[in-house]
Protein backbone atom coordinates (compact mmCIF):
# COMPACT_ATOMS: atom_id res chain seq x y z
CA UNK A 1 0.00 0.00 0.00
CA UNK A 2 2.94 2.35 0.56
CA UNK A 3 4.58 2.36 -2.88
CA UNK A 4 4.80 5.56 -4.91
CA UNK A 5 2.59 4.22 -7.73
CA UNK A 6 -0.14 2.87 -5.46
CA UNK A 7 -1.75 -0.55 -4.99
CA UNK A 8 -3.04 -0.79 -8.58
CA UNK A 9 0.54 -1.07 -9.84
CA UNK A 10 1.25 -3.85 -7.34
CA UNK A 11 -1.86 -5.79 -8.42
CA UNK A 12 -0.83 -5.36 -12.05
CA UNK A 13 2.58 -6.81 -11.14
CA UNK A 14 0.92 -9.77 -9.42
CA UNK A 15 -1.11 -10.45 -12.56
CA UNK A 16 2.07 -10.41 -14.67
CA UNK A 17 3.82 -12.78 -12.23
CA UNK A 18 0.91 -15.22 -12.06
CA UNK A 19 0.70 -15.33 -15.85
CA UNK A 20 4.45 -15.73 -16.42
CA UNK A 21 5.54 -18.05 -13.62
CA UNK A 22 3.48 -21.22 -13.50
CA UNK A 23 5.29 -22.63 -10.44
CA UNK A 24 4.76 -19.46 -8.40
CA UNK A 25 3.73 -19.98 -4.77
CA UNK A 26 0.35 -18.53 -3.70
CA UNK A 27 0.36 -14.75 -3.19
CA UNK A 28 -1.35 -12.81 -0.40
CA UNK A 29 -2.06 -9.13 -0.99
CA UNK A 30 -1.93 -7.30 2.34
CA UNK A 31 -3.80 -4.01 2.53
CA UNK A 32 -7.14 -2.23 2.71
CA UNK A 33 -9.67 -4.71 1.33
CA UNK A 34 -12.06 -1.94 0.28
CA UNK A 35 -9.33 -0.52 -1.94
CA UNK A 36 -7.96 -3.82 -3.25
CA UNK A 37 -11.19 -5.64 -4.17
CA UNK A 38 -12.28 -3.22 -6.94
CA UNK A 39 -8.78 -3.31 -8.43
CA UNK A 40 -8.86 -7.12 -8.46
CA UNK A 41 -12.22 -7.05 -10.24
CA UNK A 42 -10.92 -4.59 -12.85
CA UNK A 43 -7.95 -6.86 -13.55
CA UNK A 44 -9.93 -10.10 -13.56
CA UNK A 45 -8.20 -11.52 -10.48
CA UNK A 46 -11.09 -11.60 -8.00
CA UNK A 47 -11.38 -15.41 -8.09
CA UNK A 48 -7.82 -16.44 -8.88
CA UNK A 49 -7.01 -19.70 -7.03
CA UNK A 50 -3.46 -18.62 -6.11
CA UNK A 51 -4.34 -15.14 -4.84
CA UNK A 52 -5.90 -13.98 -1.57
CA UNK A 53 -6.34 -10.73 0.39
CA UNK A 54 -5.37 -10.13 4.02
CA UNK A 55 -7.06 -6.97 5.33
CA UNK A 56 -5.00 -4.22 6.99
CA UNK A 57 -6.67 -0.90 7.75
CA UNK A 58 -3.58 1.34 8.00
CA UNK A 59 -0.68 2.40 5.77
CA UNK A 60 2.88 3.39 6.74
CA UNK A 61 3.78 6.25 4.42
CA UNK A 62 7.19 7.29 3.11
CA UNK A 63 7.10 10.31 5.42
CA UNK A 64 6.46 8.30 8.61
CA UNK A 65 9.32 7.92 11.09
CA UNK A 66 10.00 4.15 11.16
CA UNK A 67 9.83 3.33 14.87
CA UNK A 68 6.93 5.70 15.53
CA UNK A 69 4.99 4.23 12.63
CA UNK A 70 5.55 0.66 13.81
CA UNK A 71 4.24 1.56 17.26
CA UNK A 72 1.27 3.68 16.15
CA UNK A 73 0.15 1.74 13.07
CA UNK A 74 -0.03 -1.82 14.28
CA UNK A 75 -2.71 -2.67 11.71
CA UNK A 76 -0.63 -1.36 8.82
CA UNK A 77 -0.14 -3.48 5.70
CA UNK A 78 3.60 -3.66 6.37
CA UNK A 79 3.28 -4.86 9.97
CA UNK A 80 0.61 -7.41 9.06
CA UNK A 81 2.71 -8.75 6.17
CA UNK A 82 5.74 -9.21 8.44
CA UNK A 83 3.53 -10.99 10.98
CA UNK A 84 2.38 -13.43 8.29
CA UNK A 85 6.02 -14.42 7.77
CA UNK A 86 6.68 -14.58 11.52
CA UNK A 87 3.70 -16.92 11.99
CA UNK A 88 4.77 -19.05 8.99
CA UNK A 89 1.61 -18.13 7.08
CA UNK A 90 3.82 -16.67 4.34
CA UNK A 91 7.38 -17.34 3.23
CA UNK A 92 8.52 -13.83 2.29
CA UNK A 93 7.42 -10.19 2.38
CA UNK A 94 7.78 -8.10 -0.79
CA UNK A 95 7.32 -4.37 -0.14
CA UNK A 96 7.77 -1.08 -2.00
CA UNK A 97 7.12 0.87 1.19
CA UNK A 98 9.15 2.85 3.73
CA UNK A 99 12.64 1.28 3.79
CA UNK A 100 13.47 2.24 7.37
CA UNK A 101 10.17 0.90 8.69
CA UNK A 102 10.53 -2.34 6.73
CA UNK A 103 14.06 -2.98 8.02
CA UNK A 104 13.16 -2.00 11.60
CA UNK A 105 9.94 -4.01 11.54
CA UNK A 106 11.64 -7.05 10.08
CA UNK A 107 14.50 -6.92 12.57
CA UNK A 108 12.26 -6.34 15.62
CA UNK A 109 9.62 -8.92 14.75
CA UNK A 110 11.57 -11.62 12.94
CA UNK A 111 14.89 -11.16 14.80
CA UNK A 112 18.27 -12.05 13.38
CA UNK A 113 19.04 -15.71 12.88
CA UNK A 114 21.27 -17.53 15.35
CA UNK A 115 24.84 -16.23 15.16
CA UNK A 116 24.14 -13.22 12.90
CA UNK A 117 24.76 -9.88 14.59
CA UNK A 118 23.04 -7.65 12.02
CA UNK A 119 21.04 -8.18 8.83
CA UNK A 120 22.26 -6.80 5.50
CA UNK A 121 20.70 -5.67 2.23
CA UNK A 122 21.87 -7.49 -0.91
CA UNK A 123 21.53 -5.90 -4.36
CA UNK A 124 22.27 -7.45 -7.74
CA UNK A 125 24.21 -5.22 -10.16
CA UNK A 126 25.49 -5.79 -13.73
CA UNK A 127 29.14 -6.35 -14.54
CA UNK A 128 31.18 -7.56 -17.49
CA UNK A 129 30.01 -11.05 -18.36
CA UNK A 130 27.05 -11.13 -15.98
CA UNK A 131 26.04 -9.77 -12.57
CA UNK A 132 27.37 -9.56 -9.02
CA UNK A 133 25.87 -9.25 -5.54
CA UNK A 134 26.58 -6.05 -3.58
CA UNK A 135 26.26 -6.45 0.20
CA UNK A 136 25.60 -4.46 2.40
CA UNK A 137 23.63 -2.05 0.21
CA UNK A 138 22.49 0.18 3.04
CA UNK A 139 21.18 -1.60 6.12
CA UNK A 140 24.13 -0.92 8.47
CA UNK A 141 26.27 2.19 7.84
CA UNK A 142 28.61 1.26 10.68
CA UNK A 143 29.98 -2.27 10.78
CA UNK A 144 32.57 -4.37 12.58
CA UNK A 145 34.86 -6.92 10.90
CA UNK A 146 32.70 -9.88 12.01
CA UNK A 147 29.65 -8.19 10.48
CA UNK A 148 31.40 -8.05 7.12
CA UNK A 149 32.34 -11.73 7.40
CA UNK A 150 28.67 -12.51 7.93
CA UNK A 151 27.86 -10.30 4.93
CA UNK A 152 30.22 -12.39 2.81
CA UNK A 153 28.39 -15.58 3.80
CA UNK A 154 24.94 -14.06 3.28
CA UNK A 155 25.96 -12.65 -0.11
CA UNK A 156 27.50 -15.93 -1.25
CA UNK A 157 24.31 -17.87 -0.58
CA UNK A 158 22.15 -15.27 -2.29
CA UNK A 159 24.51 -15.33 -5.29
CA UNK A 160 24.12 -19.11 -5.57
CA UNK A 161 20.32 -18.87 -5.49
CA UNK A 162 19.75 -15.86 -7.77
CA UNK A 163 22.76 -15.98 -10.13
CA UNK A 164 23.41 -19.72 -10.16
CA UNK A 165 27.12 -19.37 -9.27
CA UNK A 166 28.21 -22.56 -7.49
CA UNK A 167 31.30 -21.18 -5.76
CA UNK A 168 31.02 -17.36 -5.76
CA UNK A 169 34.24 -15.33 -5.64
CA UNK A 170 34.08 -12.82 -2.79
CA UNK A 171 35.88 -9.47 -2.89
CA UNK A 172 36.26 -6.95 -0.05
CA UNK A 173 35.75 -3.37 -1.23
CA UNK A 174 38.63 -1.01 -0.39
CA UNK A 175 40.75 1.76 -1.93
CA UNK A 176 43.61 -0.40 -3.20
CA UNK A 177 44.81 -4.00 -3.29
CA UNK A 178 48.33 -3.36 -2.01
CA UNK A 179 49.21 -4.67 1.44
CA UNK A 180 48.13 -2.24 4.14
CA UNK A 181 45.76 -0.24 1.91
CA UNK A 182 42.46 0.68 3.56
CA UNK A 183 41.40 1.46 7.10
CA UNK A 184 41.46 -0.74 10.20
CA UNK A 185 38.05 -2.20 9.38
CA UNK A 186 39.31 -3.43 6.00
CA UNK A 187 42.59 -4.91 7.19
CA UNK A 188 40.96 -6.73 10.13
CA UNK A 189 38.09 -7.98 7.96
CA UNK A 190 40.48 -9.28 5.31
CA UNK A 191 42.36 -11.28 7.95
CA UNK A 192 39.11 -12.78 9.23
CA UNK A 193 37.91 -13.66 5.73
CA UNK A 194 41.11 -15.60 5.12
CA UNK A 195 40.45 -17.56 8.32
CA UNK A 196 37.08 -18.74 7.00
CA UNK A 197 38.31 -19.55 3.48
CA UNK A 198 36.95 -23.10 3.81
CA UNK A 199 33.45 -21.60 3.95
CA UNK A 200 33.67 -18.79 1.40
CA UNK A 201 35.77 -18.34 -1.72
CA UNK A 202 37.64 -15.19 -0.69
CA UNK A 203 39.41 -13.58 -3.66
CA UNK A 204 40.97 -10.78 -1.58
CA UNK A 205 40.54 -6.99 -1.47
CA UNK A 206 39.24 -5.24 -4.57
CA UNK A 207 39.00 -1.58 -5.57
CA UNK A 208 36.70 0.45 -7.79
CA UNK A 209 38.42 -0.65 -11.02
CA UNK A 210 37.43 -4.25 -10.34
CA UNK A 211 33.76 -3.85 -9.43
CA UNK A 212 32.24 -3.93 -12.92
CA UNK A 213 34.89 -6.19 -14.44
CA UNK A 214 34.57 -9.98 -14.42
CA UNK A 215 36.58 -10.18 -11.20
CA UNK A 216 34.31 -11.28 -8.33
CA UNK A 217 30.71 -12.42 -7.85
CA UNK A 218 30.12 -10.86 -4.42
CA UNK A 219 31.30 -7.40 -3.35
CA UNK A 220 31.39 -6.99 0.46
CA UNK A 221 31.33 -3.61 2.20
CA UNK A 222 29.55 -1.75 4.99
CA UNK A 223 26.15 -0.18 4.37
CA UNK A 224 27.56 3.36 4.08
CA UNK A 225 29.86 2.49 1.18
CA UNK A 226 27.39 0.07 -0.39
CA UNK A 227 24.49 2.50 -0.48
CA UNK A 228 26.65 5.16 -2.15
CA UNK A 229 27.85 2.61 -4.71
CA UNK A 230 24.33 1.40 -5.50
CA UNK A 231 22.78 4.85 -5.90
CA UNK A 232 25.74 6.10 -7.93
CA UNK A 233 25.36 3.15 -10.34
CA UNK A 234 21.61 3.70 -10.70
CA UNK A 235 22.16 7.41 -11.30
CA UNK A 236 24.88 6.67 -13.86
CA UNK A 237 22.56 4.30 -15.77
CA UNK A 238 19.95 7.06 -16.06
CA UNK A 239 22.60 9.62 -17.04
CA UNK A 240 24.08 7.51 -19.83
CA UNK A 241 20.63 6.52 -21.11
CA UNK A 242 19.58 10.16 -21.31
CA UNK A 243 22.88 11.25 -22.88
CA UNK A 244 22.84 8.43 -25.43
CA UNK A 245 19.27 9.25 -26.47
CA UNK A 246 20.16 12.92 -26.87
CA UNK A 247 23.21 12.17 -29.01
CA UNK A 248 21.41 9.65 -31.22
CA UNK A 249 18.67 12.16 -31.97
CA UNK A 250 21.11 14.97 -32.78
CA UNK A 251 20.72 14.58 -36.56
CA UNK A 252 18.90 12.35 -39.10
CA UNK A 253 21.96 10.25 -39.91
CA UNK A 254 22.48 9.31 -36.27
CA UNK A 255 18.76 8.63 -35.88
CA UNK A 256 18.90 6.23 -38.83
CA UNK A 257 21.91 4.46 -37.33
CA UNK A 258 20.12 4.22 -33.99
CA UNK A 259 17.12 2.60 -35.69
CA UNK A 260 19.37 0.00 -37.33
CA UNK A 261 21.02 -0.69 -33.95
CA UNK A 262 17.75 -0.87 -31.98
CA UNK A 263 18.19 -4.55 -31.15
CA UNK A 264 21.63 -3.97 -29.65
CA UNK A 265 20.44 -0.97 -27.64
CA UNK A 266 17.48 -2.93 -26.26
CA UNK A 267 19.76 -5.79 -25.24
CA UNK A 268 22.12 -3.36 -23.48
CA UNK A 269 19.19 -1.67 -21.72
CA UNK A 270 17.99 -5.03 -20.43
CA UNK A 271 21.44 -5.96 -19.11
CA UNK A 272 21.93 -2.75 -17.11
CA UNK A 273 18.29 -2.24 -16.10
CA UNK A 274 18.01 -1.94 -12.27
CA UNK A 275 14.46 -3.38 -12.55
CA UNK A 276 15.73 -6.77 -13.73
CA UNK A 277 15.86 -8.32 -10.24
CA UNK A 278 13.29 -6.00 -8.70
CA UNK A 279 14.60 -5.48 -5.20
CA UNK A 280 17.07 -6.23 -2.42
CA UNK A 281 16.49 -8.87 0.26
CA UNK A 282 17.23 -8.11 3.91
CA UNK A 283 19.33 -11.20 4.67
CA UNK A 284 20.15 -12.68 8.07
CA UNK A 285 16.67 -12.69 9.62
CA UNK A 286 14.48 -15.56 10.80
CA UNK A 287 12.27 -15.01 7.79
CA UNK A 288 12.56 -13.39 4.39
CA UNK A 289 12.00 -9.74 3.48
CA UNK A 290 12.57 -8.28 0.03
CA UNK A 291 12.65 -4.49 -0.41
CA UNK A 292 11.66 -3.10 -3.80
CA UNK A 293 12.14 0.55 -4.76
CA UNK A 294 9.40 2.90 -3.66
CA UNK A 295 9.04 4.00 -7.30
CA UNK A 296 8.94 0.43 -8.64
CA UNK A 297 6.67 -0.16 -11.63
CA UNK A 298 4.78 -3.38 -12.35
CA UNK A 299 7.68 -4.93 -14.27
CA UNK A 300 10.09 -4.31 -11.40
CA UNK A 301 7.65 -5.61 -8.78
CA UNK A 302 7.02 -8.70 -10.91
CA UNK A 303 10.78 -9.35 -10.88
CA UNK A 304 10.81 -8.91 -7.09
CA UNK A 305 8.00 -11.45 -6.73
CA UNK A 306 9.97 -13.93 -8.84
CA UNK A 307 13.12 -13.35 -6.76
CA UNK A 308 11.13 -13.83 -3.56
CA UNK A 309 9.76 -17.11 -4.88
CA UNK A 310 13.26 -18.37 -5.70
CA UNK A 311 14.48 -17.51 -2.18
CA UNK A 312 11.64 -19.49 -0.61
CA UNK A 313 12.17 -22.49 -2.92
CA UNK A 314 15.89 -22.65 -2.11
CA UNK A 315 15.33 -22.80 1.67
CA UNK A 316 18.33 -20.48 1.84
CA UNK A 317 18.25 -19.67 5.55
CA UNK A 318 18.89 -23.25 6.65
CA UNK A 319 22.16 -23.30 4.69
CA UNK A 320 23.14 -19.82 5.86
CA UNK A 321 22.71 -20.76 9.54
CA UNK A 322 25.04 -23.75 9.15
CA UNK A 323 27.80 -21.68 7.53
CA UNK A 324 27.41 -18.83 10.05
CA UNK A 325 27.82 -21.30 12.92
CA UNK A 326 30.98 -22.76 11.35
CA UNK A 327 32.42 -19.31 10.70
CA UNK A 328 31.75 -18.10 14.24
CA UNK A 329 33.47 -21.19 15.64
CA UNK A 330 36.54 -20.53 13.49
CA UNK A 331 36.65 -16.84 14.43
CA UNK A 332 36.41 -17.71 18.14
CA UNK A 333 39.51 -19.88 17.99
CA UNK A 334 42.76 -18.25 19.23
CA UNK A 335 45.33 -17.20 16.66
CA UNK A 336 48.90 -18.32 17.36
CA UNK A 337 52.12 -16.99 15.96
Amino acid sequence: MGGDLGPAEVVAAVRLALNQYQSLNPITLVGDEAVLRPILVDMGLQRHPRLSVHHASEVITMDDKPLNALKRKKDSSMVRAIELVKNRDAGVVVSCGNTGALMAGGTLRLRTMEGVARPALAAICPREGGHFVLIDAGANPEAKPEHLVHNAILGSHYCRVMLGVRNPRVGLMTIGTEEGKGNTLITETSDLLRRVSDIINYAGPIEGFHVFAEHVDVVVCDGFVGNIMLKSWESLVKFFSSMLKEELQANPMRATGALLSKGAFNALKERINPERYGGAPLLGLNGHILKAHGSSNRRSIKSAIHAANEIVKADMNQHIEADIARANDLLAQPVFG
